[in-house]
């Protein structure tokens, strides 16, 4: 109905299968996408392209044996096979000719009437030859940039939710961009972060040695965003280890938060500084460090977190400011809690810099602290989430100021003194 509807030339049916290996010797099976072939055409959806995932490229019996049972044209099945690395996929189907054949099927610039798409040699008329491209070539150097690295990084993650695999998906894919922008291969170490709790009893002494040992073997620090008290006084607690030990760390969202309670109590000296999220009993604008946004609504849990992408002034002559190369940037929120101004001036005397603030219809906020870096390699935290506008080719900077300092460090401690 919806080919119906948009038109034959302007939509086409990719279908995806596995292609399995299987028996002694090993042979590679046609059964299973010939079955879901037959199940999508009874539907009446009858593919173009046929895209088969396997261990191995498809043998050119397999292909005649699919083209003949699925009736798909051999040049419009492509093998998916294992490669090094996810960024050479697109590679691999530019190598089959999926482009050409996709312009042809979808008569993107002049058709040829009569000439099979799905012909390995076909050419589109005005096509241009986009392997020679300035995307591709990028492309390819970042594909070969992922098996080539020049050092080991590993980062820390200290959060609630590692248990749960795709909780800091977005985490790890922004430190995985930015491994690959500063060539450097990514290995990622899960703390729960209530491990890290100087209050654990002696039930837990082997747990929390364990983890704090792990975290004291890695070369950066993450602690991200999170809802609820479970594992707080660990984030600070491992917040606290990377700002003496100048261990490079970012903060987002909640790990912000807790970066400036920290700060609070073993700087400024206010022992009992907390979130109001978590405790109501706080010593206004002195303890309360993280208060509830004043236009929020307690009342109402539904649509009160201050969501979307919103404007952040960044401070010139700042860390955030220089890696971001400009004054304001655009980054996506979702919270309810935010820090608290009134303690601000005094966090800034100490040597705490907000140096990312956004101005709008409800008051000043902070949205980015960072310490100078005269006194710590990376110390950087925002209240917004920079893991959301990473891109492959394109890094979030915030990410990339990370990775590049825990770089920077590897390099410095491996390095002979006098080399």
């Amino acid at each position: 109905q919806l080919q119906e509807n948009l038109g034959y030339k302007n939509m086409c049916f990719c279908h995806v299968s596995l292609v399995p290996v299987l028996g002694d010797p090993p042979e590679q099976k046609t059964k299973p996408t010939q079955h879901s072939v037959k199940s999508m055409m009874s539907m009446g959806l009858r593919p173009d392209f046929l895209c088969c995932r396997g261990s191995a490229p498809l043998e050119p019996g397999v292909v005649s044996k699919l083209s003949l049972f699925t009736c798909v044209p051999n040049g419009a099945i492509v093998s998916l096979h294992d490669v090094s690395n996810i960024y050479r996929v697109p590679l691999m189907m530019i190598e089959q000719n999926l482009h050409s054949m996709l312009l042809q099927r979808l008569r993107m610039g002049p058709f040829q009437k009569g000439l099979d798409y799905a012909m390995a040699g076909a050419v589109h008329a005005n096509k241009i030859t986009i392997e020679d491209s300035v995307v591709i070539r990028d492309w390819k150097a970042l594909a070969d940039s992922v098996d080539e690295p020049e050092s080991e990084c590993v980062i820390a993650v200290v959060g609630k939710y590692i248990d749960q695999g795709d909780a800091y998906l977005s985490v790890v894919k922004a430190l995985t961009h930015a491994a690959i922008a500063t060539k450097q291969r990514l290995r990622i170490e899960w703390i729960e972060a209530s491990q890290l709790n100087p209050a654990n009893n002696d039930a837990h002494r082997e747990e929390k040695a364990t983890s704090w040992e792990r975290l004291k073997q890695c070369d950066g620090c993450v602690v991200p965003g999170g809802f609820g008290t479970r594992g707080m006084e660990g984030k600070i607690a491992a917040i606290q280890y990377c700002r003496d030990n100048e261990k490079p760390f970012l903060g987002i969202c909640l790990g912000m938060q807790a970066a400036v309670i920290e700060y609070c109590r073993n700087v400024l000296g206010i022992e009992k500084a907390h979130s109001a999220e978590f405790f109501d009993d706080l010593v206004k604008d002195e303890e309360d460090a993280v208060i509830f946004m004043p236009e929020g609504d307690r009342e109402r849990m539904g649509g009160t977190m201050r969501l979307g992408a919103r404007e952040t002034i960044l401070k010139d002559g700042s860390r955030a400011r220089s890696l971001y190369g400009k004054e304001k940037v655009m980054e996506r929120h979702r919270h309810r809690y935010e820090v608290n101004p009134a303690l601000v001036g005094r966090l800034e005397e100490a040597g705490l810099q907000f140096v990312g603030r956004n101005t709008d219809e409800s008051g000043e906020r902070m949205e980015v602290v960072e310490l100078s870096e005269d006194s710590h390699p990376y110390f950087v935290a925002s209240q917004f989430h920079p893991e959301f506008t990473s891109r492959p080719e394109l890094p979030n900077p915030l990410f990339l100021g990370l990775l590049q300092a825990c770089k920077t460090v590897i390099v410095t401690e491996k390095t002979p003194v006098g080399a």
